[in-house]
C-alpha cells in the first residue's frame, strides 16, 4: 500500500505544480489588468488597491481591438467549420473504402501533422494566386494546416460506426450525400466538436501565418494586435495586461462552452442494438 500512496501523492503534487504554471500567469494578467499604471508597474501578485476599468477602454480604443476581435472571429470560425467539414468528408471516405490508393492518400495526409511548413515555397504560391495579404488567403491557409490532425482525430472515430448503419441507409434510398449528412454526420458530434474546439484555438492563438501573409493591419487578428500594441505600450503593464485578457478572455468562454456540448455529445455516437 505504501509505493501506492507515494505514486498517487506524487501525482497529486506534480498536478498541483503543473495547474500553478498554468493558473500563476493568468493571475497576473487579471489582478494587474484592473490597476494603474503606478501600481502594475512592478507586475506584482498582490491585489488592486482601486479598480482602473479604464484600462479597458484605452486598450479598445488605442489597440483597434474591435477590428481584430472580428478578424479573430472571422478566421477562426470559417477555418475551423472548412477545415472539420473537409477532413470529416475526407475521413469518412477513407475509412470505408480501405483500399490502396485511399490508404496511401490517408497517410499521405496525415504526415502534414509533423512536416514543417516551408514558408518560401508558401509565400511565392501566395503571391502567385494573389492570395497575400487577404483574408481569404489567410482563411484558405488555416483550413488546410487543420485537416491532416482533424482527418487523424476523425478517421479513427468513423471505426466505431457499424457499417451496417450505411447498409441500411442504402437500403432505404440514401444517396451518398444523404447518408453522410443525415447518418453519419449527427454520430461524428463528439469527434467534430472536439476537433472543432482544437482548431479554434490553435487558430486563434496562431502568431506566424498572419506576420508572414497579412501586411496591412485591417487585416490583423488579436495576436498580432497586441504584439503591436505591446510594443507601444511596453512600459504600461496595466494596458498591456488589460489588452491580453481581454484577448484570452474569449478562448476561454468558448473552451468552457464546448466542454458541455463534449459532454453530452458523447452519447451521441452510441449505436443502440
Amino acid at each position: 500500500m505504501q509505493p501506492k500512496r507515494l505514486q498517487r501523492a506524487g501525482a497529486h503534487l506534480a498536478a498541483i505544480i503543473a495547474s500553478l504554471i498554468m493558473v500563476i500567469p493568468v493571475y497576473l494578467i487579471l489582478t494587474n489588468a484592473f490597476k494603474t499604471a503606478a501600481q502594475a508597474s512592478s507586475m506584482g501578485i498582490e491585489l488592486p488597491t482601486t479598480i482602473s476599468l479604464e484600462n479597458f477602454s484605452t486598450v479598445i480604443d488605442r489597440g483597434k481591438l474591435v477590428t481584430s476581435f472580428l478578424n479573430s472571429v472571422l478566421y477562426a470560425s470559417s477555418s475551423t467549420i472548412l477545415g472539420t467539414l473537409i477532413a470529416a468528408m475526407a475521413a469518412y471516405v477513407l475509412s470505408r473504402n480501405r483500399t490502396r490508393l485511399n490508404r496511401f492518400l490517408y497517410f499521405f495526409l496525415i504526415m502534414g501533422i509533423a512536416l514543417p511548413m516551408n514558408f518560401f515555397t508558401l509565400t511565392k504560391i501566395m503571391q502567385i494566386t494573389h492570395l497575400i495579404n487577404t483574408k481569404g488567403g489567410i482563411i484558405i491557409l488555416y483550413t488546410a494546416t487543420q485537416i491532416p490532425f482533424a482527418v487523424f482525430l476523425i478517421y479513427g472515430f468513423i471505426d466505431s460506426i457499424p457499417r451496417e448503419l450505411d447498409e441500411a441507409a442504402t437500403i432505404d434510398g440514401c444517396g451518398p450525400i444523404p447518408l453522410f449528412v443525415r447518418v453519419i454526420l449527427p454520430l461524428l458530434t463528439p469527434v467534430l466538436v472536439t476537433t472543432g474546439l482544437l482548431n479554434f484555438l490553435g487558430v486563434w492563438n496562431d502568431f506566424l501565418l498572419p506576420l508572414y501573409y497579412l501586411n496591412n493591419s485591417a487585416n490583423w487578428p488579436m495576436t498580432l494586435a497586441v504584439y503591436n500594441f505591446f510594443g507601444q505600450y511596453q512600459q504600461n503593464w496595466n494596458l498591456v495586461s488589460a489588452d491580453i485578457l481581454l484577448t484570452i478572455l474569449p478562448v476561454i468562454l468558448i473552451y468552457l462552452a464546448g466542454q458541455r456540448f463534449i459532454l453530452s455529445g458523447l452519447t451521441t455516437g452510441a449505436v443502440k442494438g
